[in-house]
């Protein structure tokens, strides 16, 4: 706890700091877009307040929070497919499984938390929309809803499930979890401004470029290194290991989420601009590096 709240004084300090900077750059450097960064750095204070919640509370407050966050992600990625009035009750259905996800972490059934979306929602989940409701269009609504079910929902739960898993160390182990992604993925973005040439996949999100991610692999490893010892009870070699799968994790969780959003908004160039600025922009890596970490932290350590 003291090191948590310790770690969460610095991050204060230094978002105050990187709040400060992005203000006077912004100003002087006017040729160069820093928009995405100025979402970033509002999206990393709304965090900072819920993991302070978390950290000075307890751990039913930050399943609470995730929760409401997963909703609100949901809702905007449905925001973006193409709707039917048929695929209605298929929404209500996958909200409603938001509720039991979170309240299998709240029980700790870990077996049914890791197969309630994958599979139980996976096979009901189309009920709704083949009852009455005709074939046109039905592959697509079923498995977009149930992609946005794993993102936003089930890989996202993840975060919650560490203070339950480990109530010792979750809230460290997660502020050490969002912390190295989003560094990833602001040290990724400034990168690609600055000195990126050669971009991954231009047509989906052209701040995605080799040279940022290579930076960001390597920014991301060093302050893994240094940070494990404050905030987690890993070992020298997993300090390593946690900064370079959060790095590769978090690119992939970026860059699919990319790739789908523009797939669901071809032809739809406003709202696409406009989902940039948003907050599913922000933590989409998220989506990926809170279940491969966690996993790979309960498979490697009895802790968990």
């Amino acid at each position: 706890m003291d090191r948590s709240l310790f770690t969460l004084v610095l991050i204060f300090a230094a978002l105050s700091v990187i709040h400060g900077l992005y203000l006077v750059v912004s100003r002087l450097q006017k040729d160069k877009d820093y928009t995405g960064i100025g979402f970033r750095i509002k999206t990393w204070w709304g965090m900072l307040f819920i993991f302070c919640l978390a950290t000075l509370s307890n751990s039913v407050v930050s399943l609470l929070s995730l929760m409401v966050l997963s909703f609100f992600a949901l809702k905007e990625y449905f925001s973006m497919i193409r709707t039917r009035k048929a695929d209605r009750r298929l929404f209500l259905w996958a909200y409603l499984s938001i509720p039991l996800q979170f309240y299998w972490v709240y029980i700790e059934w870990y077996g049914m938390f890791i197969v309630f979306i994958p599979v139980y929602v996976f096979l009901l989940l189309p009920l709704p929309r083949l009852i009455n409701k005709g074939t046109l269009g039905f592959l697509r609504s079923v498995s977009a809803t149930q992609w946005g079910l794993m993102l936003m929902v089930f890989g996202l739960s993840h975060l919650a499930y560490f203070q339950f898993a480990t109530p010792e160390y979750g809230a460290g182990l997660v502020l050490f979890l969002v912390v190295l992604t989003q560094l990833n993925d602001a040290v990724h973005y400034l990168a690609s401004i600055y000195f990126g040439r050669h971009k991954i996949v231009p047509t989906a999100n052209p701040h995605l470029t080799w040279e940022g991610f290579v930076c960001a692999f390597v920014v991301t490893t060093a302050v893994s290194y240094l940070m494990y010892p404050h905030l987690t009870p890993l070992n020298p070699v997993f300090g390593y290991l946690s900064g370079m799968l959060v790095s590769l994790s978090g690119f992939f969780g970026s860059l699919t989420v990319s790739v789908l959003k523009r797939d669901l908004l071809i032809g739809d160039d406003d709202k696409f601009a406009a989902l940039q600025t948003s907050y599913l922009s922000r933590i989409d890596s998220l989506t990926y590096t809170a279940p491969v970490f966690f996993h790979v932290i309960r498979y490697y350590f009895d802790f968990m």
